[in-house]
């Protein structure tokens, strides 16, 4: 449905995009995600056709849509943009506001339409009620109803539970994909917001510095990250200091590990590695101390901060059961449980 290769786009000789490419299959639904200034955005506006590429190319449908000689306009792309403030008209009413994008059909058409895309985003009965009489969430609902009323290829979606509360945003990550995935939808999303992110894309792509870092699925993302970056803006977790030895083993405040002889690394070769909450396992009949400097109380679970009794006194956090209460400053034993080791050379943060 979606295919960018090689796309750049530029303001005034800065690069905001360098080089991206991706795919997106048919009903697949995808997010950028990345920190502000990323270039995220500026992948979504080159997608719809607002801006204009320096490099590459983007295709829909296995149809050239731009490159830098050759730009379709945003009207003639079949796309539907959803975007950070809704963009409701306020004088017509949520009925109004749906069928607004709908052409070439009868009365009656855009009817039906209207009252099943109302019933699909949970607003039945809200047709006849303008936006100043709705909540954020239930803004979000028709805007969306909206975009989606004319069936577009492709549907882009900029920021879109910015302006919501942290647990009505995850609540409606979650509704909206239910909806996409019912309509067969293709969609891409842009969030600095990682949880988002995972309640929404089948496939997601970290962006630092107008380059795309790595494109998949959450799991991998999170298990098995392409680079130091990825690997500290996905997920929580510390990054610990260690030396590879005469055995191939990484040596460090924790121990000594096995690491997989395909890695590269060599004897006296200083690396680095990530260290999750999850990996972090409370267990007093440990014989490695951490001392307790922050804790977050997170109702059926604790998230410790904890200072290792070793040189360096190195600090990591652990997730634990919250029947496990201790207060700042005790000592507790740990042990470490990595199933995915990730290591990269110490020589910087990306």
């Amino acid at each position: 449905m979606l295919s960018l290769n090689k796309v750049s786009v530029g303001y005034q000789n800065v690069k905001a995009v360098d080089d991206v490419s991706f795919e997106l299959s048919v009903g697949q639904i995808g997010c950028l995600l990345g920190p502000s200034g990323c270039g995220k955005t500026s992948v979504l506006r080159a997608i719809a056709g607002f801006e204009k590429l320096t490099e590459g190319q983007i295709s829909l449908r296995d149809k050239l849509v731009g490159a830098k000689n050759n730009h379709l306009e945003p009207e003639k792309r079949h796309v539907a943009v959803v975007f950070q403030d809704y963009a409701l008209f306020p004088h017509l009413t949520v009925a109004q506001n749906i069928a607004f994008g709908l052409h070439g059909q009868n009365s009656t058409q855009k009817h039906q339409r209207v009252m099943e895309l109302l019933n699909l985003v949970g607003l039945p009965g809200y047709g006849n009620r303008y936006p100043h009489e709705l909540s954020g969430g239930q803004q979000q609902r028709v805007a969306l109803a909206r975009a989606m009323a004319a069936k577009p290829d492709l549907l882009l979606l900029d920021e879109p539970f910015s302006s919501l509360d942290a647990e009505l945003r995850y609540e409606l990550a979650k509704d909206l994909r239910a909806i996409l995935k019912h309509e067969n939808t293709t969609a891409l999303m842009v969030t600095h917001d990682q949880h988002e992110a995972f309640a929404m894309a089948d496939v997601i792509g970290v962006m630092n510095k107008g380059r795309l870092m790595q494109w998949t699925d959450a799991y991998t993302l999170y298990h098995r990250p392409a680079s130091r970056f990825v690997a500290a803006f996905v997920g929580d977790g510390v990054f610990l200091s260690a030396t590879i030895d005469n055995n191939n083993k990484m040596n460090c405040a924790l121990g000594v590990f096995p690491i997989n002889p395909e890695s590269g690394f060599k004897q006296g070769d200083k690396v680095v590695f990530l260290v999750r909450p999850d990996d972090i396992i409370h267990d007093d009949e440990s014989e490695t101390l951490a001392k307790i400097v922050d804790r977050s109380f997170q109702g059926s679970h604790i998230l410790y901060q904890l200072e290792l009794q070793h040189v360096g006194h190195a600090r990591v956090l652990c997730l634990a059961l919250s029947h496990h209460d201790h207060q700042l400053g005790e000592l507790i034993g740990i042990r470490l449980d990595l199933e995915h080791l990730i290591v990269f050379a110490d020589n910087g943060s990306d």
